[in-house]
């Protein structure tokens, strides 16, 4: 083994909810596992100024405060945090290689977390305004926008979902989609239509969000007669899909049509020894306490896979 190649029973690639979850379990069944951070210590949870929907704090937590809460107690029982990214995994002989930023790792086991990104508009403003009324998620910040004007960007049934959603709190919801009909399902549609709080924008994209310290307008454009116009509003909340972060594991990892990785009800994948957790493997829920389950599913599972491995070379 080289200077630079590290042999690990656990290797954990992610540390979002899952991920450190996962980390907790294998550390206190003392099995030492490593977690990669990968490129966003605490993952997407991180970046949510306020979490309000994890049990155990009534008044809501910061989600870099909950990522670093979820680090302290994984590393108190033992595990090992690494400011690392893989961007490399060979599955085809165990221990399963993967290779980081500052070197190798051999796993006999592994536990990939390494969620999903909402897609994103990638317009002028977007970036800086994020968490100053962009988002991503209206389950985490919807009740920031009680009495408020909010935009709904979309046409899917994610879209509706959370602009229905955010009704409870905004004033207004105006979903604009830069088609001239929505995708989401009929009932859906219907259900929006029908609610008083709701307006539509159609064949229009948003092209540039505007804001000093907060969002406070869009800039609008009319794709069938290219006319702008604008758009006073307090929140701006995109939901155009999420891209889950698998493109390393093409070709090695079983996934469906959208890139997520198939998984059974034990978080096993189609390599044994390789279990999945969290939105990388959840194109449905995604959501903190939902990853942390399934990080903790994963990891019970890995200690079990890891003794009958024991417990066959013993008998060998």
């Amino acid at each position: 083994m080289s200077d630079n190649e590290k042999h690990v029973k656990v290797l954990i690639l992610g540390s979002g909810p899952a991920g450190l979850s996962a980390a907790l379990y294998a550390a206190r069944a003392e099995l030492a596992p490593v977690v990669l951070t990968g490129m966003q210590l605490g993952g997407q949870a991180a970046l949510t100024h306020t979490i309000e929907n994890y049990p155990g704090f009534p008044e809501g937590v910061g989600g870099a405060q909950l990522g670093e809460l979820f680090q302290k107690q994984a590393e108190f029982f033992g595990a090992k945090v690494e400011f690392d990214l893989a961007n490399a995994v060979d599955f085809s002989q165990r221990p399963y290689k993967v290779t980081t930023d500052s070197g190798e790792y051999l796993a006999d086991s592994i536990i990939v977390t390494t969620g999903a990104s909402p897609n994103k508009l990638e317009i002028p403003g977007e970036f800086e305004l994020t968490g100053r009324g962009v988002s991503y998620c209206a389950t985490c910040d919807g009740w920031f926008f009680k009495d408020k004007r909010v935009v709904i960007v979309g046409g899917g049934d994610s879209a509706f979902e959370e602009a229905l959603f955010i009704t409870r709190y905004a004033s207004s919801v105006t979903l604009i989609h830069r088609r001239d009909e929505f995708r989401a399902g009929a009932i859906l549609q219907n259900r929006a239509k029908e609610h008083p709080k709701m307006n539509f924008i159609l064949n229009t994209i948003v092209t540039e969000v505007v804001g000093t310290e907060k969002l406070t307008t869009l800039k609008l454009k009319n794709v069938v007669t290219n006319e702008e116009s604008t758009f006073d509003t307090d929140g701006l909340f995109i939901f155009i899909g999420h891209t889950p972060n698998s493109q390393m594991f093409k070709g090695k990892l079983d996934m469906n049509e959208l890139g997520y990785l198939k998984v059974n009800d034990k978080m096993e994948t189609n390599v044994p020894g390789v279990f999945a957790a969290g939105e990388i493997a959840d194109p449905t829920f995604r959501q903190v306490v939902t990853s942390a389950g399934m990080g903790a599913a994963a990891a019970i599972q890995a200690t079990r896979y890891l003794e009958a491995q024991e417990t066959t070379h013993s008998q060998a």
